[in-house]
């Protein structure tokens, strides 16, 4: 039988990460393929309930004048698609395309699909690093409790008089305890084993989302340490304002390691309404829930606000198989997001937990995966200690991959674009 033709690049995953990989692998003249394996882009958002939204401002989102309506669930997915679109992707993405194993030959990529193996010499895996809902194992006996992952919750109107427990301390669970008041649940307790940092403000996500005030901190040259210093002091005079510094993290704002979430206000303003416990959910029994605090409850329905882990079990590789969070994805990577495990592999998921534009941050990072398969550029197999934000990654992959960062888009270039782009217009498409 006649092997698959071989490609400069697969991509695996038609999220944000994948379709704007692809756009420029199109452009830099690679042949390349995308997999998908349900029926249409958009990754984890197509499948999102509607109410779901993004963490930044719909500003920092758009990536040049690609249309953008909002920072809701469909608005996002309008925009994955708008990609597509806009730069005739579609005749280079195979939808309904699960890949079933991914393996380095020694000399090559090869990837199990339903429609045979696909060959390539790099690999992006733009699967995510939040793909697979995380909700921990408890003990359960005949629960009659309805448990749903906040990416399962459809119908928020289902809240509306009921007892709800919503379980974590990031950002999903803000967002159901938002819910929660939004749709006048009759009871709202809130549990958690961990709290991260947030932004306490009156202002919609939307706002209080920006990332430009972070921005313009890096372009002035602020040092790590001096950027935690002045986001820290910020952060504990909020808490302070809004009286909860019951539930401010242990430890300082690290800004290499901690993503900056924007405040809920009406979980602010109804935040004495919340009945809160610094506990994990230990069993499950009938309509009782308790908690690891010794608490039982009387629940109708348990919102996991657990987050999400990632889930690469289709790498033939034990030691990729194997990984579960976006922090062991991290580690296992050298120059951001080169793989330490495999050659040619390239993984845009290390980068959603930092504090920044996600689809900026993509284009950036595909730019230089192309130089470097084209061979203009070196990215190389050095880890990083911490997590590079924004416009850092820009003075890292500048050594790296010196044509895209070259004459006019030197660093003033991008320098001159964190500190004179107006806070509602977006970054030019570059």
């Amino acid at each position: 039988m006649q092997a698959a033709p071989l490609l400069d690049l697969a991509i695996v995953g038609a999220g944000a990460a994948g379709v704007i990989h692809l756009h420029y692998a199109r452009q830099s003249g690679l042949e390349a393929l995308l997999l998908e394996k349900e029926g249409g882009v958009g990754g984890l958002w197509r499948r999102l309930p509607a109410w779901q939204d993004i963490q930044i401002s719909p500003a920092d989102w758009t990536v040049g004048d690609l249309p953008l309506g909002g920072s809701m669930q469909p608005h996002i997915l309008a925009n994955i698609e708008a990609w597509v679109e806009r730069f005739g992707l579609a005749d280079r993405i195979r939808l309904d395309s699960p890949v079933s194993r991914a393996r380095h030959t020694g000399t090559c990529w090869e990837l199990d699909t339903p429609q045979g193996t696909v060959r390539a010499r790099h690999l992006v895996a733009a699967t995510g690093g939040h793909n697979t809902p995380a909700i921990p194992d408890v003990v359960r006996r005949a629960s009659t409790v309805r448990e749903l992952h906040s990416s399962a919750l459809r119908d928020p109107a289902e809240l509306t008089g009921r007892t709800v427990l919503v379980v974590g301390g990031g950002a999903s669970a803000f967002d159901l305890m938002d819910l929660c008041l939004e749709y006048q649940a009759g009871r709202v307790v809130w549990a958690y084993r961990g709290l991260r940092w947030f932004t306490p403000t009156g202002k919609p996500k939307i706002v209080a989302g920006s990332v430009r005030p972070f921005a313009k901190m890096q372009a002035n040259g602020m040092t790590v340490a001096q950027q935690n210093e002045m986001i820290g002091a910020d952060l504990l005079a909020r808490y302070e304002k809004f009286g909860i510094q019951s539930i401010r993290p242990d430890k300082p704002l690290d800004v290499q390691q901690d993503q900056l979430i924007p405040g809920r206000a009406r979980m602010l303003a109804c935040f004495g309404d919340l009945e809160r416990h610094p506990a994990s959910v230990e069993a499950i029994e009938g309509p009782d829930v308790t908690l690891s605090d010794g608490t039982r409850l009387a629940v109708d329905l348990l919102l996991w606000g657990t987050g999400y882990r990632t889930d690469l079990s289709y790498f033939e590789e034990p030691r990729i198989a194997g990984i579960r969070t976006v922090g062991e994805l991290a580690s296992r990577c050298a120059c951001i997001f080169r793989s330490l495990d495999a050659p040619d592999l390239y993984f845009p998921g290390v980068g959603l937990d930092g504090i920044g534009s996600a689809p900026w941050y993509f284009m950036l990072m595909a730019r230089s995966v192309m130089s470097h398969i084209r061979g203009t550029a070196q990215l190389d197999m050095a880890p990083l200690s911490g997590r590079l934000n924004h416009f850092d990654v820009v003075r890292h992959l500048a050594e790296r991959d010196v044509g895209s960062y070259a004459g006019e888009r030197g660093w003033d270039f991008y320098r001159a674009l964190a500190l004179g782009t107006p806070d509602d217009q977006p970054y030019p498409l570059l």
